[in-house]
């Protein structure tokens, strides 16, 4: 009795060798197109992940631009515009204690004539509660003698401010203040806030490299004018203000006290 033929292993009952090899081919080609689809979705998912990596990276330098830098405009910590920075912000007023605001540019030599013969009657009248003292930082100076040196000075004293160094950087700036007309390097800034004992130099690098204050200062200065201020430096005591030929009735510690008890409440 004759058997039906035994069909070759991997073959078709009835299917040719060549039909056998072109199973085997598309096998083979449907093999490599899953592996290829997935390939290409591996790539672009890896640059779906790159992209939002430097996406993310572009956003946080965007926010630390308008943070620290000319999108700024926020006024530091015990500062407004009109009011300018309080200094001894810590100490209890006695009753009835007036407000001193000191107008100053970091760059002006007749501020520095001032601090010098002042500057310590001023700070212990302020830590004996006597006053409410305020400076108000001006920059008029730059446009003045083109150079670059109120500006980054300023930003200096207020990045210093941000770690509660103000007072002792603008005293260390007045005392190796810079010929009027020179402008000066972050490297030369630096020097003040070193001796005013900033403790995160790195921080305070950043904050006056990017600028941070920059708006502040120049609405400031624009809001000094605004208050009748035509030079530095000039004391307001109350309501009034002290400057040029006046200036003379507050350039002595005898003079200024007694200035301040008048004006006391």
């Amino acid at each position: 009795m004759s058997k039906k033929p035994t069909a070759q292993r991997g073959s078709r009952a009835g299917a040719t060798p060549q039909d056998s090899r072109q199973a085997k081919i598309q096998a083979a080609q449907k093999a490599s197109g899953s592996s290829a689809n997935k390939i290409t979705v591996a790539g672009i998912v890896a640059i779906l992940a790159i992209i939002a990596v430097v996406g993310g990276v572009i956003w946080n330098e965007k926010n630390n631009e308008k943070e620290a830098g000319s999108g700024n405009t926020a006024p530091p910590a015990g500062a407004t515009v009109d009011a300018g920075y309080r200094s001894f912000a810590d100490v209890t007023l006695a009753s009835g204690a007036p407000v001193v605001t000191v107008f100053e540019d970091f760059q002006c030599p007749a501020c520095k004539q001032y601090e010098a013969a002042m500057g310590s009657t001023l700070a212990q009248l302020a830590k004996d509660g006597k006053i409410e003292l305020r400076y108000h930082i001006m920059n008029f100076l730059d446009d003045k003698t083109g150079a670059k040196q109120s500006t980054p000075v300023a930003n200096g004293a207020f990045c210093a401010a941000d770690q509660g160094k103000f007072q002792e950087f603008h005293d260390a700036a007045y005392t190796a203040q810079h010929p009027e007309g020179d402008s000066v390097t972050t490297a030369d800034v630096s020097k003040f806030a070193t001796t005013a004992g900033v403790g995160d130099m790195d921080t305070w690098t950043k904050c006056v490299d990017a600028g941070k204050y920059t708006s502040y200062i120049n609405a400031s200065n624009e809001s000094a004018g605004t208050a009748g201020v035509t030079g530095t430096p000039t004391l307001k005591i109350g309501d009034k203000l002290y400057s040029g030929e006046t200036l003379g009735e507050v350039a002595t510690a005898d003079g200024l006290t007694k200035v301040v008890e008048a004006a006391t409440k």
